[in-house]
């Protein structure tokens, strides 16, 4: 599948999914890559098969539209931000909501499940994230600092850390033992629109001020300032399964690969008619696949990159 690290990525068998009614901003693969699921300014979440490309279902039950989408690590539920200041825990079996989660004042941004499954953090525009049970719906922890909204939010491989990304162009790394000091990773310019963590244990943060930055969160070091010549927003970044290489999309149609052992971008994959917004490994690592901005309801909206040594 792939090949780390690998130079030659190239269009193959491209899979469009294309029922969006509004701009796509997220897009998450369940556990098992069977399944596809996007989320759109239409107020809609949507479930796919990931190879045939066949709508499996359209949900509906938040009344704005949809900022954030991510499927719990064991693929029996997925979880939605709104704009209508709401969050929804959602079976995937029978598709159905659990819980809905009242507590912001503002449009909700983030949403991100730890990768034990017991909490999801949700981020917004009311400057807090807060922690849920996920099996009560239970807000436990409410986590102040940031002096502007929360745009992004990832949990570490090991579920002890989780890091959010501000307007206020700090990211924040919060450990979920109450004792350990909360650490501020200063640098970036612009709002933070992304982060992942890798199981190696870096961090990957994305900006407005066109850069991703790679950090050592326990060291608080910067290894890596990726890119920047650009003025471009970046707007997601993904680790690959074995965190050897990052990728990235942003303002314009391209969507970058960079070798983690070096900094360097080792390829740039074209296609997108407009520019790429989300992106993410599949979890076997044979897929990445990355979204875009609609140009009309006959466009298509997704596509599926892999290796062309597949």
């Amino acid at each position: 599948m792939w090949r780390h690290p690998c130079e030659d990525f190239r269009i193959s068998g491209v899979q469009y999914f294309s029922r969006h009614k509004g701009e796509v901003n997220c897009c998450s693969f369940s556990p098992d890559c069977q399944i596809l699921l996007t989320c759109s300014d239409d107020g809609g979440l949507y479930l796919w098969h990931a190879v045939r490309g066949k709508l499996l279902a359209k949900v509906c039950g938040h009344t704005g539209p949809v900022k954030c989408c991510v499927f719990s690590k064991d693929g029996h539920f997925f979880a939605s931000a709104s704009h209508d200041c709401s969050v929804g825990i959602w079976s995937v079996t029978p598709i159905e909501r659990v819980h809905t989660l009242t507590g912001h004042t503002r449009s909700v941004e983030t949403v991100s499940f730890s990768v034990d499954g017991k909490w999801l953090v949700s981020g917004g525009w009311d400057n807090t994230a807060l922690l849920w049970d996920t099996q009560t719906g239970i807000k436990v922890r409410e986590f102040l600092g940031h002096s502007a909204a929360v745009q992004s939010s990832f949990f570490s491989t090991d579920s002890q850390l989780l890091a959010t990304g501000s307007w206020d162009c700090t990211v924040k790394v919060w450990s979920l033992d109450c004792d350990e000091e909360t650490v501020t990773l200063e640098g970036h310019q612009g709002n933070v629109a992304c982060l992942c963590f890798s199981t190696t244990g870096m961090l990957a943060s994305g900006s407005w001020d066109g850069t991703v930055r790679v950090w050592l969160p326990k060291s608080h070091e910067c290894v890596f300032v990726l890119g920047g010549t650009e003025q471009v927003w970046v707007r997601c970044v993904a680790f690959s399964r074995d965190g050897l290489t990052l990728a990235s999309t942003a303002e314009g149609d391209t969507v970058k690969i960079w070798d983690m052992e070096s900094g360097r971008c080792i390829k740039c994959l074209r296609g997108h008619k407009d520019s790429a917004y989300g992106c993410t490994f599949s979890p076997s690592g044979a897929l990445l696949t990355s979204g875009s901005d609609q140009l009309d309801l006959e466009e298509e909206e997704y596509k599926h990159w892999k290796d062309c040594k597949d």
